[in-house]
């Protein structure tokens, strides 16, 4: 992220780019943007502006569900569904294809730095990554954790960090260890649809075997 950061200029730049590409047919408010790339109001507002400006988004009225108060000095919020102005994709910008080859089919975080992120939120004994990470849109889960005495408001804090700097949410799965050995005796659909399909071990101090894992030993390993 570093690198495309100062080749864009900021990496709030990048993680809006990557939102927009990522999702080319959904449209977003300026403040679902921010919310998104975990940046403030006038940070997003200045990122969409650049990008109009240049026409790789466009403007777009559709219908979005709010939160409005209802009348009272306390009184509740509810979502109501009106119509709102934000932004989307320009399909017909000049260099789009340019720009997924650059931004989704690159690296997006490396396996270690996943793994570096994670190691505070417990005991991890296994993780893996798939689908977004590998650019395999087929698989049910990017990232796949295993370990003991699991944090999981640290594992959701982490994700959540992860999904604003690519631009997509991110499906995953956090086990302890001994509810992921049961599944895998049980040979769990989840499970086996992770490790039976293209996948990378970042981390692996279970020591399954390379059966388990669906794999050859020296197959799809972590990037250096």
């Amino acid at each position: 992220m570093d690198v495309l950061g100062k080749l864009f200029g900021s990496e709030n730049k990048v993680k809006t780019l990557r939102l927009f590409l990522f999702n080319p047919e959904t449209p977003f408010t300026a403040e679902a943007v921010a919310g998104r790339i975990r940046g403030g109001l006038y940070t997003a507002r200045q990122e969409l502006s650049t990008l109009r400006q240049i026409r790789l988004i466009r403007n777009k009225f559709f219908f979005a569900r709010v939160a409005k108060r209802n009348r009272g000095k306390h009184g509740k919020r509810t979502l109501v569904r009106k119509k709102v102005s934000g932004f989307v994709l320009n399909a017909s910008f000049p260099y789009l294809q340019e720009l997924r080859r650059l931004l989704l089919n690159t690296s997006l975080v490396k396996g270690d730095e996943i793994a570096r992120r994670f190691s505070s939120t417990g005991k991890i004994k296994l993780l893996i990554i798939a689908g977004t990470f590998i650019q395999d849109p087929e698989s049910r889960l990017d990232i796949l954790i295993v370990g003991d005495h699991l944090r999981r408001s640290s594992v959701e804090h982490r994700m959540k960090t992860l999904e604003s700097e690519i631009g997509k949410e991110l499906q995953y799965a956090a086990f302890e260890t001994g509810e992921f050995n049961y599944r895998l005796g049980l040979y769990d659909k989840l499970v086996r649809d992770v490790l039976d399909y293209p996948h990378v071990v970042v981390l692996d101090k279970l020591g399954l075997p390379p059966v388990e894992l669906g794999r050859k030993p020296s197959t799809l390993t972590a990037e250096p």
